[in-house]
């Protein structure tokens, strides 16, 4: 036993010291390991490279030799002897930044990461989801993005399947004549997109949704509001005779309509879709030649995108609260839709479209109705809700009618009951347009006055030629700028034009009282040094103003309605809070001056009794009242108070702002009329109208 256990020993010593021996002879590669695998002994290439071990171990691409080694949601990186992956944007690693797949480390979606802002992101997320979608026909392409969207979906996913469905709209309404049966293949094909288009919209959907900023969660619906419509009436249109059909789906129903000129009398189309009634009017035809074609009309009816085009997203609790705000707007009722193909087109023309909507929420006694349709552009799929062409018939707490003369997707937006209806938003809008005509005209001529006349140059004539300059360049602005949202940086910088010139009129406002405050009270001061001190602060401070709101928040110049500031983040105090401190030192001023006119006057003219007192002050209060800036008052008092009294108080006070000023400056100034006088003293029908 003992020369047995000897020979093992003698023998084990033996093969490592041959085995040390073959590794010191071999000449391995820099990127090799001397080793014995299955009792072979030689040089093995490093994991990572692959060769011969001896003269040749070339780096292992995993990256292309790999199929997807990274996934669909990273992008793999070779490197010398190994590879590392890192997720895409929109996703985050659950280890490392840089990791291989043999760690266990994934990729997931990552909320804080705003991939959709980003536009590779979403072309590259388009183009791989595009690529494993069949596009042979229709049918399978709907039955292929329908079977994909089942399952809950990203913010990415849902702004590119949408794009997808956009993208192949004219696809989806082409259906090959030769093909048998084939109007039940439209009617499956309708019945497929519809419920492809329910994946979208399912309520356990809407949180994705809402992950998307606004406007470009509000450009997603837009195309895809786009898309169904144009959609399903492509599709209707492969229908050859008279025919009638509902596909409802959890979260969208569509009824269609399809028949021939031989039907168009005995056709009304008017549908009833869950409490909501639509129907539509056509044109009464004249006793001529008959026209024959066909007719197709679509119904829709959105059971849960309502929340989706708010203008801002808050909670239920504060919701009455959010409304104070004008510019923010609820959507108080499903969405629905009509459309209408006619070949040719007149034969069947819309009179009108009446329809009945029941309310999302029962409204309060403080609040009131609008109805509205979706008003956007094909070409850039940016829209907003507008009231133009819509007139509410009637409401209560639960359904409001409306009656409007076209067609499009439409809603009923709940409002506080003192939000202007569209009447008196016209009235309003055709007063505040002639006003600011007439003020411009004035103001030029008070603009000339101040600069041609040589005699009435003083500080108080410096102060009024740049209080008229400032409100006639803010009131021009206002004129030809202030609906110019199809351009966002042109808007932005009329919008701070606007908040410049309007801020420095109100400056040389302030100077005006402060000035006329110098007079009464007679403080002695230096013409020169005061003229400079004027400048600086009637276009000094508006400028700093201006440029630190721009600074700190830039892109809140212009919003989707009107090139003005926006309320948001209350920037429109920016304006507002200057505009009332000066209001405020005007009137403290215009106090005293009354105070100090009033006893002057008293003094003065002490035969004159009290009334005369009183009517000569009331008259150089009215004076200082407009020309001071003190109507802008009732602005406040509106923003505060949004009644329709003070929105036409405000309106009618401001606009006619530079016709008061001309009159009180300058019809009613005696130095003035002198100088009228010798101006138009030679010109027979001026000199007759002089006397």
């Amino acid at each position: 036993m003992r020369l047995l256990f000897l020979l093992v020993l003698v023998s084990s010593l033996l093969d490592s010291c041959c085995l040390s021996l073959n590794c010191t002879s071999l000449n391995c590669h820099v990127n090799a390991r001397c080793a014995t695998i299955k009792d072979v002994d030689g040089c093995y290439c490093n994991d990572g490279y692959t060769g011969n071990g001896i003269t040749v171990c070339d780096d292992d691409d995993e990256c292309i030799n790999a199929t997807q080694i990274c996934g669909d949601r990273a992008n793999c990186t070779n490197t010398n002897g190994s590879y590392y992956c890192t997720c895409l944007s929109g996703y985050m690693s659950t280890g490392q930044e840089r990791f291989t797949t043999s760690d266990g480390t994934s990729c997931i979606e990552n909320s804080k990461a705003i991939c959709h802002l980003n536009s590779v992101c979403v072309s590259t997320n388009t183009r791989r989801t595009l690529s494993e979608i069949s596009t042979k026909k229709p049918l399978e392409f709907l039955q292929s993005v329908k079977n994909k969207t089942t399952e809950t979906l990203t913010p990415v996913d849902v702004i590119s399947y949408v794009d997808i469905m956009s993208q192949h709209l004219p696809f989806l309404s082409a259906v090959n004549d030769s093909v048998p049966d084939r109007e039940t293949l439209v009617n499956t094909t309708i019945n497929v997109f519809v419920d492809t288009v329910n994946n979208f919209l399912k309520e356990d959907e809407i949180t994705v949704w809402n992950k998307i900023p606004e406007r470009e969660r509000k450009t997603s619906i837009t195309k895809l509001l786009h898309t169904v419509e144009n959609a399903t009436l492509g599709m209707s249109q492969n229908f050859k005779s008279t025919t009638q059909l509902n596909v409802d789906a959890s979260d969208i129903a569509v009824k269609l309509f399809a028949f021939d000129s031989q039907h168009i009398k005995h056709e009304h189309p008017h549908v009833s879709m869950e409490g909501d009634f639509i129907k539509l009017s056509p044109k009464k035809k004249t006793e001529s030649t008959p026209l024959t074609g066909s007719v197709s009309i679509v119904f829709l009816r959105y059971n849960s995108i309502s929340s989706l085009l708010n203008t801002s997203d808050y909670s239920e609790d504060e919701m009455k609260q959010d409304m104070a705000d004008t510019e923010k707007t609820i959507v108080n009722s499903p969405i629905i839709g009509a459309a209408i193909y006619s070949s040719p087109p007149t034969l069947y023309e819309l009179d009108g479209i009446t329809f009945t909507l029941k309310h999302l929420q029962v409204l309060g006694k403080d609040f009131g109705t609008v109805c509205a349709f979706w008003n956007y552009t094909p070409d850039t799929m940016q829209g907003h809700w507008s009231m133009d062409g819509c007139e509410r018939q009637y409401f209560n707490s639960t359904h409001t009618s409306c009656k409007c003369n076209h067609l499009t997707h439409f809603a009923i937006l709940m409002s506080p009951r003192h939000i202007l209806d569209e009447a008196h938003y016209n009235v309003l809008t055709r007063i505040t347009q002639l006003g600011i005509i007439v003020s411009l005209i004035c103001l030029s001529m008070c603009i000339f006055t101040f600069f041609f006349f040589s005699e009435i140059q003083s500080t108080r004539t410096t102060i009024h030629k740049n209080l008229c300059c400032s409100l006639f360049l803010a009131e021009l602005l206002f004129l030809i700028g202030i609906s110019i949202t199809e351009k966002p940086l042109m808007c932005s910088i009329i919008a701070g034009l606007l908040h410049y010139f309007f801020l420095c009129a109100f400056a040389w406002m302030c100077i005006e009282g402060i000035h006329l405050y110098l007079i009464v009270v007679g403080v002695i001061y230096n013409k020169g040094f005061l003229h400079r001190n004027f400048y600086i602060f009637g276009y000094g401070s508006a400028a700093v103003v201006v440029g630190i709101s721009a600074i700190l928040g830039y892109k809140y110049y212009g919003t989707e309605n009107v090139c003005w500031l926006s309320t948001e983040n209350n920037f429109i105090w920016s304006f507002i809070g200057p505009a009332c401190l000066i209001i405020l030192v005007n009137l403290l001023a215009f106090g005293v001056i009354i105070y100090k006119v009033f006893q002057h006057t008293a003094v003065l003219k002490p035969e004159v009794s009290c009334y005369e007192n009183i009517r000569s002050c009331a008259r150089g209060a009215l004076a200082l009242l407009f020309l001071l800036g003190a109507t802008w008052m009732f602005g406040v008092l509106h923003v505060v108070l949004q009644s329709l009294v003070t929105a036409y108080l405000f309106t009618v006070f401001n606009v006619f702002q530079g016709m008061f000023i001309f009159i009180f400056l300058c019809i009613l100034s005696r130095k003035i009329q002198k100088e009228y006088y010798r101006l138009f003293k030679n010109v027979p029908c001026c000199f007759l109208c002089l006397r």
